[in-house]
């Protein structure tokens, strides 16, 4: 398989999807509205027994910044060893200092305490103060690939960097861009990166199938879900294109 497509779910229904409809890899996360906190182990078990695809949950106990005292590192140690014992292929990990550098001794005791699992470094890697440094400390700690979009918003507005940083690694760490990946641009950003991995929520919101909704509470019961088009669209393009020989 000359590419992978990793799809972000924040629900167990979403990876069924996701996988069903071509995705290669999960990165299963719970709180779409923080950008993605740790999910219940009671989900990850679920998934890893209804899914045959790589499962990275990620592991970060709050929203907000990536600089964490002594009480959350504790926490995710654990959550990294109670993955590795639901049988997880992989985890996602992201911490810096409080200057913007990577906090390179705690992510290399995740990884430790990681192994075998793969690591993937997540996109606190576009709050870091400079990310040519970033990536030479985050090849360092063990991990196995960066989640980025270029220091930008989106990846397609980040492929300038992008670009660079593929170069720099030269095969050291795989390098992946995500954010506002769908299948209309992936292509685009896979020419103008040379990545070879890419990462997408390729998300819609579903209304409630409840038949009834007390209008008083005046809530928005809708929930993001993966949508199986747009993951299988992103699978198709990408496979067309590298089956051309035109990707470098």
């Amino acid at each position: 398989m000359p590419f992978t497509l990793e799809i972000c779910c924040y629900n167990f229904r979403s990876c069924v999807i996701a996988a069903a409809a071509g995705a290669h890899r999960i990165e299963l996360c719970a709180d779409a509205a923080e950008g993605g906190t740790t999910p219940g182990f009671g989900t990850i078990k679920r998934v890893k027994e209804k899914i045959g695809i790589d499962v990275y949950p990620i592991i970060r106990p709050r929203g907000g910044d990536f600089f964490y005292d002594d009480d959350e590192f504790t926490m995710m140690k654990t959550e990294v060893l109670l993955c590795k014992e639901l049988g997880c292929e992989g985890v996602v990990i992201g911490m810096l200092k409080q200057d913007g550098s990577i906090d390179k001794d705690r992510c290399k005791q995740l990884v430790s305490l990681a192994y075998p699992m793969g690591v993937t470094f997540h996109r606190a890697f576009d709050r870091a103060v400079n990310p040519f440094e970033a990536l030479e400390d985050i090849i360092q700690t063990g991990c196995e690939r960066i989640l980025t979009s270029g220091h930008k918003p989106t990846a397609l507005e980040g492929v300038q960097l992008l670009d660079e940083l593929i170069r720099q690694a030269n095969d050291r760490i795989v390098i992946m861009p995500g954010s506002g990946i769908r299948a209309a641009n992936i292509i685009e950003v896979a020419k103008k990166t040379g990545a070879i991995e890419f990462h997408s929520s390729a998300s819609i919101k579903v209304n409630s199938s409840m038949l009834f909704i007390n209008e008083g509470m005046q809530e928005n019961l809708q929930t993001i879900m993966a949508d199986k088009n747009e993951v299988a669209g992103m699978q198709e393009n990408l496979a067309a294109y590298f089956a051309s020989g035109t990707a470098e």
